[in-house]
Order: C-alpha cells, then sequence, then structure tokens
C-alpha cells in the first residue's frame, strides 16, 4: 500500500501543485516574467499541472485528488478498502502542501516584493471566490467537480491512449467555463494542502489564510464528485468498455 498508493499518489500531487501554484504565482506576483498573464494561461498550466501529475502517480491509478478518490468509489468497482481510501487522502494532502512549499521556494523573492499584495500571496495557494456567497459559491464548486468526475468515468469507456491528455484538457476547459465564480479548486488537497502551507510559512506580509472559506472548496468537490462517480455507475459507462 505504502509504495503502489501513497508514494505514487506524494509524489504526483506535490507535482501538480507545484506546477499548478506555480503558473498562479507566475500570473500574478510582482516582477515575473509571466506577470499579468491572465486566467486563461492559468487555465492551461494548471491543466498541464494535472498532465504531469498524473504521470508520475501512474503506480496509484493517479487520483490526485480526493473528490476523484470519491467518485470512483461511488462509481462501483474501484476495489478499495477504507484503508486505500484513507491512504489515498493522506498522500494527496501531504503531497500538494510540499507542492505548494516547493513553490514558495521557487518565487521567495517575488513573495518578497512590498508590491506583492496578500491576496495575491493567498491566491498562489487557494482559491477565493470573485462574490463571497457560501452556498452558491458550494454549488458552482459542486457542479465543477460533478463534471470532472462523471467525465473521468466515462473516459474509463473510451480507450485510446490520451487519458492523461484528456484529464488535462477537461481541466482546462472546467477552468475556462467554470473557473470564475470560485477559481475552481475541484480538489480538496488541492485548496486544503497549500492553505495550511500559506498558515505556516513565513511569507512576508501574507495577511489572513482565509479560513473563514476554507470548508467551500472542501465540502463542494466533496459533494461533486460523489455525484459525479454514482451518475457515471447509473450511465453504466463500465459496459461499454
Amino acid at each position: 500500500m505504502f509504495t503502489d498508493i501513497f508514494i505514487p499518489e506524494l509524489l504526483g500531487t506535490a507535482t501538480l501543485l507545484l506546477l499548478g501554484c506555480g503558473v498562479v504565482a507566475n500570473a500574478v506576483l510582482p516582477k515575473t516574467n509571466g506577470n499579468a498573464g491572465g486566467f486563461l494561461m492559468i487555465n492551461f498550466g494548471w491543466g498541464l499541472a494535472v498532465f504531469a501529475g498524473v504521470f508520475v502517480a501512474v503506480k496509484s491509478g493517479a487520483h490526485l485528488n480526493p473528490a476523484v478518490t470519491i467518485g470512483l468509489v461511488t462509481a462501483g468497482d474501484s476495489g478499495l478498502s477504507f484503508a486505500d481510501v484513507l491512504t489515498y487522502f493522506a498522500a494527496q494532502l501531504l503531497g500538494a502542501f510540499i507542492g505548494a512549499v516547493l513553490c514558495w521556494v521557487a518565487y521567495k523573492k517575488h513573495f518578497d516584493e512590498a508590491d506583492a499584495l496578500p491576496a495575491d500571496k493567498l491566491g498562489v495557494f487557494s482559491t477565493a471566490p470573485g462574490i463571497n456567497a457560501p452556498v452558491w459559491n458550494v454549488a458552482t464548486e459542486v457542479i465543477g467537480t460533478f463534471v470532472l468526475v462523471f467525465v473521468i468515468v466515462a473516459f474509463g469507456a473510451t480507450p485510446s491512449g490520451l487519458g492523461p491528455l484528456a484529464v488535462a484538457l477537461l481541466v482546462v476547459g472546467i477552468g475556462a467555463s467554470l473557473g470564475g465564480p470560485t477559481g475552481y479548486a475541484i480538489n480538496p488537497a488541492r485548496d486544503l494542502g497549500p492553505r495550511i502551507a500559506h498558515a505556516l510559512l513565513p511569507i512576508s506580509g501574507k495577511g489572513a489564510s482565509g479560513w473563514g472559506y476554507a470548508w467551500v472548496p472542501i465540502v463542494g468537490p466533496l459533494v461533486g464528485g460523489a455525484l459525479g462517480g454514482y451518475v457515471g455507475q447509473l450511465m453504466d459507462y463500465a459496459s461499454m468498455v
């Protein structure tokens, strides 16, 4: 379990967050070569981060996301025990934390710039809503994560050898289409692990870590992932393989 699930998931999720947080840092922190690159650059950066993370974690099945793990369980025939699920969760959370810390190291001098805004610093690590409306923010995260997991389940019925690329493009599409209201966490570990890193790291002038909002990108994706897997099971995509 340790070498087949924990280590691959930890390394894959760390890769995902290093590159994902990295593209946000490149776009929003002052004096980077990618400054003001825009939301679409961030969407593509996250998609490519998923692409890389999936290959790194191929041995574990590359969930990289507790919502995906839950979705695959509710889709049926995952073969995962309760202990397996907890191992995935632990590896994903720790990997996300490590990836965020490595991103901070890579961009340390840009975080230190006097004109780096606290909101931008937090935005490198975690998501925040454009309009703070918790019920609607949860709904957005439920919908986005439902699309992620439901389509991943459908991908399993269309073997083409393009799995990692297909998921990467799916993440780009979700970000471009549904990412505006909340920043599309669609992954509890992706938000919580880096938010913990933001709280613990000695980032000058970082401000608060936004814990009042932190439950939204946990609850929304878990509900959306469970629903996506369940509806995927009802569609019986497995019978098409």
